[in-house]
C-alpha cells in the first residue's frame, strides 16, 4: 500500500513537482491565496504531481485537488503573530489523514534547534504510526528551524539532518539546496531516500528559480515541494509547466522560460 501510495507522488522517472499550500497554519497569505480554489486548479493543470497542504484545505477543496498525491501536513503550533517560533507539536493525527483520503504526512525535524529532540521524537512517532496505515511520510529537515538565527544550514548540517530523517523512517526528505552542485550531490549521495528541495525564496526572477531547480536536479534531487514561488506569481500555470518539463523531461531552462510569456 504505502508502495502504492508513494506513485501518487512520483512518476516513473522517479521525480516528483509538488505544490506546498500548508503556509497559512502559520503566515498571513492575504490576498495571494484568498482564491484558493482557483491557485490549486491553475497547478494541478500545470502537471504538478502532488500538493502538500493543511487538513482544511484538503477537507474543503477536494474538487480541485482531483487525483493528484495528496501530502498533509500534521505539525505546527505557532504563527507569525507570536514574534517567535514556539516548539512544533503534531496538531493532528495519521490517522487524521487517512480520514480525509492523505497518501502521506509530512512533518518538521528540526536540527540544532532548543526543540531538537520534540521534534525528532514527533518524527518518530509519526513514521511508526503512518506505517499502520500504509501512509507515506515526508520529514522536512531543516538545520537552525525555519528560521536560522545564524549559520546552521550550512552543507555540513544539511547533509546530517538528511542523514537523520532517513534514519528515523521517513520515506522522503524535504530540505534546503546547499547552494552548489557539489556539495549537494554528497548530501543525496548520503541520504538514502529521496530529497524534494524546498522554497527557493531568494530567487529574485524566475531564471534564477528554474536555474535552483535544474542545478538541484542536477546534483540528484528528486523533484520540488515549493510553495511562495509559485502561489505568489502571475502566471501560476506557466511557471507550473515549465517547473514540471524541467523536471520530468529535463527541459533547458531558456525553453521553460517561454512557457512563461
Amino acid at each position: 500500500m504505502e508502495k502504492r501510495r508513494m506513485n501518487n507522488f512520483f512518476r516513473a522517472n522517479g521525480k516528483s513537482f509538488m505544490l506546498a499550500l500548508d503556509h497559512a497554519i502559520s503566515f498571513d497569505v492575504y490576498p495571494d491565496m484568498k482564491d484558493t480554489g482557483s491557485v490549486i486548479e491553475k497547478a494541478v493543470s500545470g502537471g504538478i504531481d502532488g500538493i502538500l497542504t493543511t487538513y482544511g484545505i484538503a477537507e474543503h477543496f477536494k474538487k480541485a485537488i482531483g487525483n493528484v498525491g495528496l501530502m498533509m501536513r500534521i505539525d505546527g503550533g505557532y504563527t507569525e503573530v507570536a514574534k517567535s517560533e514556539t516548539p512544533t507539536t503534531n496538531m493532528y493525527t495519521v490517522e487524521d489523514a487517512v480520514r480525509i483520503g492523505a497518501d502521506g504526512v509530512l512533518c518538521m525535524g528540526f536540527v540544532g534547534t532548543t526543540d531538537e529532540a520534540e521534534t525528532l521524537q514527533g518524527l518518530a512517532d509519526n513514521v511508526a504510526e503512518a506505517r499502520k496505515f500504509g501512509l507515506v511520510v515526508g520529514a522536512e529537515m531543516l538545520p537552525g528551524g525555519i528560521n536560522p538565527k545564524g549559520n546552521e544550514q550550512t552543507p555540513k548540517n544539511i547533509n546530517y539532518a538528511c542523514r537523520i530523517g532517513a534514519e528515523l523512517g521517513a520515506d522522503l526528505v524535504k530540505t534546503v539546496y546547499s547552494g552548489d552542485i557539489n556539495s549537494f550531490r554528497h548530501i543525496v549521495d548520503n541520504c538514502y531516500r529521496p530529497i524534494l528541495i524546498l522554497g527557493g525564496s531568494d530567487a529574485k526572477t524566475e531564471r534564477d528559480l528554474l536555474t535552483l531547480i535544474k542545478n538541484s536536479l542536477d546534483s540528484g534531487a528528486k523533484g520540488v515541494i515549493m510553495g511562495r514561488n509559485i502561489w505568489k506569481h502571475k502566471n501560476i500555470k506557466g511557471l507550473c509547466l515549465a517547473i514540471s518539463n524541467i523536471i520530468h523531461e529535463d527541459m533547458e531552462i531558456e525553453k521553460a522560460l517561454k512557457y512563461l510569456n
